[in-house]
């Protein structure tokens, strides 16, 4: 299988978004709730605010094609000083072919160049299956946290991270 890797592009923003509803709704159906789900989706996912992370200097998105066929996407970006694996997100039907390991290799390779020696992520604390992914990319838990994101939601989850 080729796996091709390119960064995202304003022409891309609606694939993506499409992507992530997919993804999100086989991720976390019954983790939390549908109307949880809809609020992060709207809150990460509009499109002025993608095209604004495009154009970002400090942030970097990317999406991975399996044999010409858009699998996965990553974003990665500079936070408090940390080089943070922002999103992964693989399609359901395409995962297990190598595009996340790809996108976190790709990943780990800005963190390098850009100077970082480790790299960090959030994953939901009930997310096995990403965590177990995660796991086998080299991350461990370093931490904890619960943040409240508004509407009375809350985000319940594991600080992994992984030398570079």
């Amino acid at each position: 299988m080729a796996i091709d890797i390119r960064p995202i592009t304003p022409e891309d923003i609606p694939a993506i978004v499409a992507l992530a509803r997919v993804t999100w709704l086989d991720a976390y159906a019954g983790i939390i709730s549908r109307e949880q789900i809809d609020y992060m989706l709207a809150q990460r996912y509009a499109r002025a605010g993608l095209e604004a992370d495009i154009e970002n200097p400090e942030k970097w998105l990317h999406q991975a094609f399996v044999d010409g066929a858009l699998a996965g996407f990553a974003a990665c970006e500079i936070c408090k000083g940390e080089f943070k694996l922002d999103k992964l997100y693989i399609h359901p039907g395409m995962q297990r072919k190598g595009a996340g390991a790809a996108l976190a290799a790709h990943a780990a390779a800005l963190a390098r160049s850009h100077g970082h020696s480790s790299m960090i992520l959030a994953v939901n604390k009930h997310n096995g299956q990403a965590i177990h992914a995660y796991t086998k990319y080299g991350f461990r838990v370093r931490d904890k946290i619960v943040t409240r994101i508004g509407s009375g939601f809350v985000m319940d989850d594991y600080i992994m991270e992984k030398p570079v």
